[in-house]
């Protein structure tokens, strides 16, 4: 019992109710202990100051008590504890100075790691800096913590000095430590210089003065218990009371704003801060106020604040929240926002209100600017005075409180159901928010017209291409409403050099915005403006120019350097490109365009429209959510569905001829235009029963099986009875140009399938077979005469078309070529086998394949190399044969036998 008792304080063990209680042997054993106890503290104690906290506290009793409780222990204060901590942390940042060891006295990360100690704990500067702010709770700053950092400034800059004369250098650990001692002694030696400078002025006698040093009482930032009296009776008409635990009451009077703003700031990010009860003070901070300085300070403050409470704890912000309409002259907090997320929503409604009152105090007030690089002012007892001709710089960010606007109502578009009217209602907030980019834009544009405020062309890049990132993927006459109603209310005295008013043409609009960012701009930015010009280009029917500004930027080259988010931007721009030139009638463009994209089977993720779950998936569920923020709202989505069908469908008008070509000739060596697509046919094939189309695929594939049948006419109405077509601008050309390709292809299909079985066939009977012009049958066959993919004459005067037959290859011979074929197409997988394992370029041989897919129409449409005859085949090799007629492999050489 005695030794469990003994444990806990010695105090209590000597009083003189407890000693009544001991029995005599009790005693006996806890007067053993207690000796043996201080011998140790004593012990321990002569190895430190003799002028100690604890020597102090035992100073006043006189010699004969001291004789008579020689067994007592030392009770030593808490202030006596740390003291002595304090003390000895100098002395080892003192034994560290005498060897020249900075990596010990360094307030970085290096010694940590040199030494092997807890990063988390620091080293001694930041070990001592600590001690001294706990010690500093309950009294003034120790006179021997103002000696240690006035020494240790002096000896960094005499270590300096001689490292710059001296030619050995310091060994890089020690150089290190030397540079983060550099950068933390000077700023926090500013909180003491005078007592620095009265140290030095007078060592002897600064450390020597006995002086009782007054307790100073340290003000601690407002408590999350303190409760507002939002009343105006519970104030004086001069500002409004907190009443904290004590029942004191704080005033807030327009000469406190500046000191209650600087513990507000100072208590961000700390935990246990209430933000709620920050911004009611704010609030009512902002109705004190009467200086615009003072409005300004506090508006920048109280945005900040708004954006913390929405930043980790809500992922989204439903639409029932938004609908919440807030009085510019009321700042009443309803008991009708009882959620977490309606408290949200109501922020940032406010955050919304208060930037545009930001702006129009700022435009109201030229003489006090906002900017990035101006220096904060530190004295908070008098506000700064304007002088003549200059103006006051106040350090806040125009353009983060816009991207941040912009980031929380893309967050709230992600997560609500793009398929309700509220997502309708919800994206009507666009055009406030685009309205307040544009009037931050103005305002930096007149910021950059002073040379002397030096503003960061940076910021007006990064507002300028918000702003274009609204506008990209809209129509025109969207961008041209928008644009009437943001300037109308926008007030007349301002204007824009960039893009003056009045001018609301979106084409001049987007040409004007990115030719901006490409003279003042570079890396992403730049590549961004390009990519958003080329898709707007794209979207309103401009292929060429979208597609020779695609060339000449060389962006395909470098575009896996640049960030996820501009490569998602790629994506969609090839997608729109792609787009632009099926609408065109250019397949086989389209087609090399959407490839990429589309053969990958992983549009989803590729655009940005949704997240693939797959079954055996190695993602992680940080990099799930990453994914999840990266997703586009619905409004910028382009339909998967109809790049499906654009997609399929042209792959239909390029591989069926060429399947029949390779089938007809099985001397050609195979290619492969679309992996994807020969896949979906192989499949359907396969099946036994095939019932009426359900879908877009199963309409491709059902045009595709008549097309190679010759029967172009049940092509085309298959392919016209698919219902995504309404969704493009001007659906009946977009089915008559469709027609048009589907009778082309069904002629070539037709001439690859049955040249063999004809000696002389008449241009007039295939003109009525397809319901073409016999110009245009006559050139179709001209152009397959002329790439070698029909070995055949023109007879002009007669109108007709001479075959010519080749020597007839045996059945052996057709084995022999197909036995070649193989034997190429292992040696082939053999190389890239090796490549890969040397590192080298996996995929060169499948790029090479690609480039050109409808090979050697080098006419008419411009479509790449060779494509067939015996001369300049691909290399690629085939799946199943299929050819034109029967739809079945196995008829392939039952055509030549």
């Amino acid at each position: 019992m005695s030794r469990f008792f003994h444990g806990d304080s010695s105090s209590e063990s000597s009083s003189s109710d407890e000693e009544e209680l001991y029995s005599e042997e009790e005693e006996e054993q806890s007067e053993e202990e207690s000796e043996e106890d201080s011998e140790e503290s004593s012990g321990s104690d002569d190895e430190k100051d003799a002028a100690t906290g604890a020597k102090r506290f035992i100073k006043g009793e006189s010699s004969d008590e001291e004789s008579d409780t020689e067994d007592v222990r030392v009770v030593k204060s808490a202030k006596d504890k740390r003291l002595e901590e304090v003390e000895g942390t100098v002395k080892l940042i003192e034994n560290a100075e005498k060897i020249n060891d900075w990596a010990v006295i360094s307030a970085g990360k290096y010694s940590s790691l040199a030494y092997g100690t807890d990063p988390c704990d620091g080293t001694e500067f930041d070990k001592l800096n600590r001690q001294v702010v706990k010690l500093m709770q309950s009294g003034s700053t120790p006179k021997i913590y103002v000696k240690a950092i006035a020494d240790l400034e002096d000896f960094m800059n005499e270590t300096i000095a001689k490292s710059k004369v001296s030619t050995k250098k310091m060994n890089a650990t020690n150089a290190r430590g030397l540079n983060a001692v550099k950068q933390r002694i000077r700023k926090n030696n500013k909180d003491y210089a005078t007592q620095i400078e009265q140290y030095r002025e007078d060592k002897t006698g600064f450390m020597e003065s006995d002086e009782d040093e007054e307790a100073v009482t340290v003000e601690r930032p407002s408590r999350p218990s303190q409760r507002l009296v939002l009343d105006d009776e519970a104030g004086d008409g001069e500002g409004f009371s907190t009443v904290g635990r004590g029942g004191k009451t704080l005033q807030y009077t327009p000469e406190s704003i500046l000191k209650h703003l600087r513990t507000i700031i100072e208590s961000r990010g700390k935990k246990n801060t209430d933000r709620n009860e920050q911004i009611r003070v704010m609030e009512k901070l902002y109705e004190v106020a009467t200086t615009p300085y003072q409005r300004i300070r506090v508006l920048l403050a109280l945005i900040s604040t708004r954006f913390d409470l929405t930043s980790g704890a809500a992922s989204f912000m439903s639409q029932e929240q938004w609908k919440l309409s807030v009085d510019s002259s009321s700042y009443s907090y309803s008991l009708e926002f009882d959620g977490v997320f309606r408290q949200f929503c109501l922020h940032h409604i406010r955050a919304e209100h208060e930037f545009n009152t930001l702006l129009q105090v700022l435009e109201s007030n030229p003489d006090y600017v906002v900017i990035e690089n101006a220096e904060e002012w530190e004295d908070d007892e008098k506000p700064p005075t304007l002088q003549a001709g200059e103006k006051l710089k106040i350090p806040g960010s125009i353009v983060s409180f816009v991207e941040r606007l912009d980031d929380e109502l893309t967050r709230s578009l992600q997560h609500i159901d793009p398929h309700t009217a509220e997502y309708i209602e919800r994206l009507a907030d666009e055009g406030a928010l685009y309205t307040k980019i544009v009037r931050g834009m103005l305002y930096l544009e007149k910021l950059a017209k002073d040379e002397k405020l030096q503003t960061p062309q940076e910021s007006i890049n990064r507002i300028i291409i918000r702003r274009l990132e609204h506008v990209y993927f809209k129509p025109s006459q969207v961008v041209t409403i928008l644009e009437d109603n943001t300037w109308k209310t926008i007030p007349t005295s301002l204007n824009s050099r960039i893009t003056p008013r009045g001018k609301a043409d979106a084409s001049a609009l987007v040409h004007t915005l990115c030719t901006y960012l490409y003279q003042h701009s570079e890396g992403i930015i730049r590549a961004r403006a390009m990519l958003c010009q080329i898709y707007f280009l794209a979207l309103h029917d401009q292929y060429y120019r979208a597609r020779d500004m695609m060339l000449m930027s060389h962006l395909q080259e470098t575009i896996n350097s640049f960030d996820i988010n501009t490569q998602i931007l790629f994506n969609r721009t090839l997608v729109q490109v792609g787009l632009c030139a099926f609408r065109a009638g250019l397949i086989y463009e389209a087609q090399n365009s959407l490839q990429e994209i589309c053969g990958s089977g992983r549009q989803k993720e590729l655009l940005a429209q949704g997240v693939m779950i797959q079954r055996y998936s190695q993602v992680s569920p940080e990099q799930e959510r990453l994914e999840r923020q990266r997703q586009l709202p619905f409004h910028m989505h382009i339909n998967l569905e109809l790049l499906e069908c654009v997609y399929l469908t042209c792959s239909m008008l390029l591989e069926i001829p060429l399947l029949a070509q390779t089938g007809s000739s099985p001397d050609l060596k195979k290619r492969i235009i679309s992996k994807t697509y020969r896949r979906m046919l192989e499949y359907h094939e396969r099946q036994i029963f095939t019932g009426p189309p359900e879908n877009t695929r199963d309409h491709v594939m059902q045009a595709s099986k008549a097309l190679a049948a010759g029967e172009w006419k049940k092509c085309s109405d298959f392919i016209h009875s698919i219902k995504i077509w309404d969704l493009m601008s001007h659906p009946e050309d977009i089915k008559k140009m469709l027609s048009e390709q589907i009778q082309e292809e069904g002629l070539r299909t037709y001439l690859f399938t049955y040249a063999p079985f004809y000696d002389t066939l008449s241009v007039s009977t295939l003109a009525s077979m397809f319901e073409l012009p016999e110009r245009k049958v006559a050139a179709v066959v001209s152009k397959m005469i002329s790439h070698e993919e029909l070995a055949a004459a023109l007879d002009q005067v007669n109108s007709a078309i001479i075959f010519r037959k080749g020597v007839e290859l045996s059945r052996l011979q057709s084995l022999a070529l197909t036995l070649s074929d193989k034997a190429s197409g292992l040696i082939e997988s053999n190389e890239r086998t090796l490549e890969q394992r040397t590192q080298g370029t996996a995929g060169a041989f499948e790029r090479s394949g690609q480039q050109g897919g409808r090979g050697g129409r080098t006419g008419g449409r411009g479509r790449g190399d060779s494509r067939g005859g015996r001369g300049g085949a691909g290399n690629r090799r085939g799946g199943q044969q299929f050819t034109g007629g029967a739809l079945d492999s196995r008829q392939g050489g039952a055509v030549r036998a």
